[in-house]
This record gives C-alpha cells, sequence and structure tokens, in this order.
C-alpha cells in the first residue's frame, strides 16, 4: 500500500487534471461497470446453486450409504432426492434472506461455521416437522436422518470452504471487478481514512479523492468539482470524510452527490472501529445508528435452550444414580445439607440460587466470602474428591432446565467477585449478556479455581467476553468436548 503522503499527494494531483483525462478515464469505468453486476449477481446464483446441490448430494449419499451399510442394498434414490431438495431449497431460502450469497460474506471464511450451523439447524428442523405434518417421515429412517445432519452440515461447510476459496483466487487473478469509490472531505480526513483502511482486500479501489479546503470559503467550488469527478468517473459509492460535527458541510456533501447516481456513505467516526457490526436501523420513526446488536439472535436463542434443555434432561436421567451415591457419601462424610446453594448473578445481573452438591464445611453467602484455597480446611474430604472431578457442579443441570444457566457460558462469580470486580475490570458486566454456563471457555482454557490475581480475573473475562461476541452452537459442542476430554479444564480445581 502507497505511504499515505504519496497516496495524497497523488490524488490531489488528479484534481487537477485536465476535464479530458476525466472523460477519458470515465469512458474506461462506464465500460467496466457492466461487467460488475453481471458478476455480482451470478455469483449469487453460483453460491445458492453450489449449496443447493451440495446438500441434495449429501441426501442421497446419506440414505444409501446407510441403508447399503447396513442392510445390504441400494435403496430407491428418488424418495430421498425429494427430502434433499425441499431441506436445500429451505437452506437457500434462508440464506437469501440475510443477504448470505454476496461476494462480500466470502472474504474469508470467519464467521461461515456459526452462520452455517445456524441456517442447517433451522432448515433442518423445519423438514422434519412438515414430515411430521404430513406423515412422510418414514422416507428417512432415524438412522439416516441422523446421518444427513451431519453429512449435510460437513457438506455445507465444505462448500463454503470451497467458495471462499474461489473468490480469494479470482479476486488475485483480477476477474472480479471491484467496487469504485471516490472519497470526499478535508486533507487530514483523508489522510486518516487512507491510513486506517486497506480496502483492496476488501475488494474496493479509491478513484479519486475530493479535498475540501477548510476555512477558506471555498466549499462551493470544491463540490461543483467534487461533483464533476463522480459524474465523469460513475463510482459506485461515494464517501463523505468529514468530521461529523461540521454538520452544514456533511449537508452541503449529501445535497450535492444526490444528484449523482452513486451511494452515498456518511465516513466512519474513529469510534466506529470498536463496533464491527454498526448499522443504520429504523426504530420506529427514529433513524439512529445501531452500534451494538444482542449477543444471540432470536432464532439462536432457541437454538441454544433447544441444546440446553435437551442434552441437560438426558445427563439428568443419566447421572442419577451417580447423584444418588454422591448423596449419600456427602452425608456419611460431614453433617449439614446435601446441596450448597449460593446466590449469584445471571443474565442481565439478575439473582438466582446455584445448585451445587456441598464440598465445605462452610456456607457463607456474604461479601465476607473467601474463595476455596489449595489445602482449604473448610473442604471436605468427599468434597476435595467433588471439586477435583467437577462432580460438584453437576446439580446446576437444574438451573439449565430452570433457565437460570446454560449448559455453556461464563460461569457466574460469587455476588461479592462481582462487585469487587465490576469497577475495576472494563467491561466486565457484559459477561451478564448471556447465561451463566456450569462451564465455559475460559475454564477449558485453564483459567479456573482460585482468583489469585487481578491479572488472572482479567485474563478469565478476556475468555468470557470472546465467547460473548463469538457464540455458535459448535462452539458450544467443542467447549462441552473439552470439558469432558481435556485434562486443562480441571486443573485448578481444588
Amino acid at each position: 500500500m502507497p505511504s499515505v503522503g504519496a497516496s495524497t499527494a497523488a490524488l490531489r494531483a488528479a484534481r487537477r487534471q485536465s476535464p479530458a483525462y476525466f472523460a477519458r478515464r470515465g469512458r474506461r469505468r462506464r465500460l467496466a461497470s457492466a461487467p460488475k453486476a453481471v458478476a455480482e449477481v451470478g455469483f449469487g446464483y453460483l453460491a445458492a446453486l453450489f449449496d443447493f446441490c451440495a446438500i441434495v448430494l449429501a441426501a442421497a449419499a446419506s440414505h444409501t450409504i446407510y441403508k447399503f451399510a447396513t442392510f445390504g442394498y441400494f435403496p430407491d434414490a428418488e424418495p430421498v432426492t425429494e427430502v434433499g431438495v425441499l431441506v436445500g431449497a429451505l437452506v437457500v431460502v434462508f440464506n437469501i434472506q440475510r443477504s448470505e450469497y454476496a461476494i462480500r460474506q466470502f472474504d474469508s471464511f470467519s464467521g461461515h461455521i456459526a452462520r452455517c450451523i445456524s441456517v442447517w439447524n433451522l432448515a433442518f428442523f423445519c423438514m422434519l416437522a412438515l414430515g411430521f405434518l404430513t406423515k412422510t417421515t418414514d422416507v428417512f429412517s432415524r438412522g439416516a436422518t441422523g446421518v444427513l445432519y451431519f453429512a449435510g452440515l460437513l457438506t455445507l461447510g465444505g462448500a463454503r470452504v470451497v467458495m471462499v476459496g474461489f473468490v480469494d483466487a479470482t479476486k488475485r487473478k483480477g476477474w472480479l471487478p471491484q467496487r469504485r469509490l471516490v472519497v470526499v472531505g478535508f486533507e487530514s480526513q483523508l489522510s486518516a481514512f487512507l491510513q486506517r483502511y486497506d480496502l483492496s482486500k476488501s475488494g474496493m479501489e479509491i478513484v479519486s479523492a475530493a479535498v475540501i479546503r477548510e476555512g477558506e470559503g471555498t466549499l462551493n467550488d470544491d463540490l461543483a468539482l467534487a461533483a464533476a469527478t463522480v459524474r465523469m468517473l460513475r463510482p459506485d459509492d461515494i464517501v463523505i470524510a468529514v468530521p461529523w460535527s461540521q454538520t452544514r458541510i456533511i449537508e452541503a456533501c449529501v445535497d450535492t452527490f444526490l444528484r449523482t447516481p452513486a451511494e452515498i456513505h456518511l465516513g466512519p467516526e474513529a469510534i466506529l472501529d470498536r463496533f464491527s457490526e454498526a448499522a443504520v436501523a429504523q426504530l420506529g420513526p427514529i433513524s439512529s445508528l445501531n452500534l451494538t446488536r444482542p449477543p444471540l439472535s432470536i432464532l439462536q436463542r432457541v437454538e441454544k435452550r433447544f441444546f440446553d434443555t435437551t442434552l441437560a434432561a438426558l445427563a439428568l436421567v443419566a447421572l442419577a444414580p451417580l447423584f444418588a451415591v454422591t448423596a449419600l457419601l456427602i452425608k456419611l462424610d460431614s453433617s449439614g445439607p446435601v446441596f450448597f446453594l449460593q446466590r449469584r448473578y445471571g443474565f442481565n445481573q439478575e439473582p438466582f440460587r446455584i445448585v451445587k452438591f456441598r464440598t465445605m464445611t462452610a456456607m457463607e453467602d456474604n461479601a465476607n466470602l473467601i474463595s476455596a484455597t489449595r489445602f482449604d480446611p473448610r473442604v471436605t474430604r468427599i468434597g476435595a474428591f467433588l471439586r477435583r472431578t467437577s462432580i460438584d457442579e453437576l446439580p446446576q443441570l437444574l438451573n439449565v432446565l430452570a433457565g437460570d444457566m446454560s449448559l455453556v457460558g461464563p460461569r457466574p462469580h460469587a455476588l461479592a467477585h462481582d462487585q469487587r470486580y465490576d469497577s475495576r475490570i472494563a467491561q466486565y458486566a457484559r459477561r451478564h449478556n448471556v447465561k451463566p454456563g456450569i462451564t465455559g471457555w475460559a475454564q477449558v482454557c485453564g483459567l479456573r479455581g482460585e482468583i489469585a490475581s487481578e491479572d488472572k480475573m482479567r485474563r478469565r473475562v478476556e475468555h468470557d467476553l470472546y465467547y460473548v461476541d463469538n457464540w455458535s452452537l459448535w462452539f458450544d459442542i467443542k467447549i462441552i468436548a473439552l470439558t469432558v476430554f481435556s485434562s486443562k479444564a480441571h486443573s485448578g480445581a481444588y
């Protein structure tokens, strides 16, 4: 990328070029603009078709392989192909509604796994519901349905890998037309804009810049020249890089460029770099700049809740004998109740009672609470084993069914700790934007147990916030698997 000084100098020199120069350049750009629209629309159709075909093939293959492996014969492909067509069509429709097939979505593979899991779960369960209502679920056996679920998900993810690679290769070869921008603003703002953003990696290029001189009474002349430049070059977008406090100049720019056939964007203030999903939203009659969104959409909350309640209910049934034996050992080991209930902050900092197997002789639940330490004399003999193996946390499955907790999420701290660190650690309270979990990303990364220093708590909060900002069902499954099989998830437990 050229230096800021060189780029600004070149762009200022371009302003002084003759009208003939702009006319010649404009003709070249006009000739290139038609393939851009064709490429964008064509890519959308190609990506949708690729997803659809991948799912249909996955449906046919999963049914055929399952029947051949189980019964030794090849079944009729027509009924299962119809199932594949249905679920494939649902996936495509849902993705179109979310603008999933725009080229910009395939600049990188980041986020595709979470989105694929979300849309696949929705389409798959819609297909199952439709089959139940129409009494056609006998087309697929239960085994074949399970194979289809995982095969379709893997195939859909593989299709995204291929499409991201295809977009990357075509960009490197220059086959995909770039989106062309004209940037308008004060010279200092243009320099900062060029320094902060490398647009070439996003399939965009700045074809010209129009400098508005500050405090010289030349605003009308500068905007007239900028408008002429835009008409000659026919860019896709105009970015007004003017401080938002300069409302008079912004309004003059908007009035000028409304007469040109290009999209107008108000350039970002530095604070927007903190909010990757900031967007203009309509809140009733109010047009607002939406800086944040809930960590989980309505669909994702339903998806997570269904996963939590199903797995928690099955786990409670399977672990019932273990619960009975544990309760008996606790009663034999020391006097006191089997369960330990303590107030914690949950979603939206709303208090609830967390349920654990009692592992200590102390039952404090106040501001003077002291966390357990290594060789803590308050820990009972059976309690030490329960804490080391995390069995003491299993009754929180009841909290999950009650809706106070999730299987995976930031671990809820004692109220005394919340009150202590809320003012010391930036964004600590954001941990409560999702339900707390029995296990979490911080815990499987080895950040559990005694809070020996503020730095350890800070690192734990960083992991919790990463989970809040990057949730997906696949992430939950990964954390649960690490909780069960990784020794790091149990380190520091005493």
